[in-house]
């Protein structure tokens, strides 16, 4: 059926097509597309504000398609972090030798189920396994889990999980006096007692930073006083060089009526 043209009323054949079913699709073509736009473009019966207005009109329709059909371009496949093997939404890291640093950096938010069982890794980079919102099981049994600080987040990870008998074999490999413990059932003040030398270093650092502040404090309060003392100084000399010049000023006041009296 014939399209009226906004611009100049002008009847655009098209060739339409309907299917009807479970979905209704309507699809249409221009018909000689090419030639029809030649003729309005070039002809001089088309009024060169008009030829202006199509362009404008056809520029515009045209971006209006291509932003519809960015919305049909399908989304980028997720690929699967090396060196691990991917299948729908299982992601196969076992027996990779995988360490810590070597551990993917992300995996896919649609991942269901992780293998990182049977590798070295001895804890779990903070944040790794927070967005994974469709996960339901990680398997992490057989590593050397070292149940120090660094070990603090895989454990909250842990107690937030909702069936933690399958993690039961998650354990620690050390300390000596932890080894063989539940990861999951660790509690807080046994993994703070391993990170002492890191908080006697914060607090090394915290007082040396809290000396420097105060040598800082203690070098701007001598400039303050030593500019006081200064500015006290200044302001004594002042002082006196006025007094000095009224107690001239009234001494010559006099010597001067005088002189004029004599004249």
């Amino acid at each position: 059926r014939p399209w009226q043209g906004g611009v100049l009323g002008l009847a655009f054949p098209l060739s339409c097509r309907a299917k009807w079913g479970t979905s209704r699709e309507l699809s249409c073509v221009l018909a000689n597309a090419p030639a029809l736009l030649v003729l309005l473009l070039h002809s001089s019966l088309v009024p060169e504000a008009s030829r202006a207005a199509i362009c404008k009109e056809l520029k515009m329709s045209c971006w209006i398609l291509f932003l519809s059909l960015l919305g049909f371009l399908p989304l980028a496949a997720p690929t699967c972090p090396s060196p691990c093997k991917c299948d729908a939404n299982i992601v196969d890291c076992l027996s990779r030798g995988l360490t810590e640093s070597s551990l993917p950096a992300a995996f896919s938010p649609s991942t269901r189920t992780i293998f990182l069982n049977h590798n070295q890794l001895t804890s779990i980079p903070r944040g790794l396994l927070d967005n994974l919102q469709s996960l339901q099981v990680a398997y992490l049994w057989g590593n050397p889990w070292e149940c120090d600080c660094d070990i603090l987040y895989l454990r909250s990870w842990l107690q937030w999980q909702q069936n933690r008998t399958q993690y039961r074999d998650v354990v620690c490999a050390s300390p000596e006096h932890l080894r063989g413990r539940i990861i999951a059932y660790l509690s807080e003040d046994e993994l703070i007692s391993t990170c002492q030398y890191w908080y006697c270093s914060l607090a090394l650092f915290s007082q040396i930073c809290l000396f420097v502040f105060i040598l800082l404090q203690a070098i701007l309060l001598l400039f303050i006083i030593l500019f006081l003392h200064r500015f006290q100084r200044i302001a004594s000399v002042a002082r006196q060089t006025t007094k000095e010049m009224h107690q001239h000023v009234d001494t010559w006041a006099p010597l001067s009526e005088n002189a004029y009296g004599i004249d």
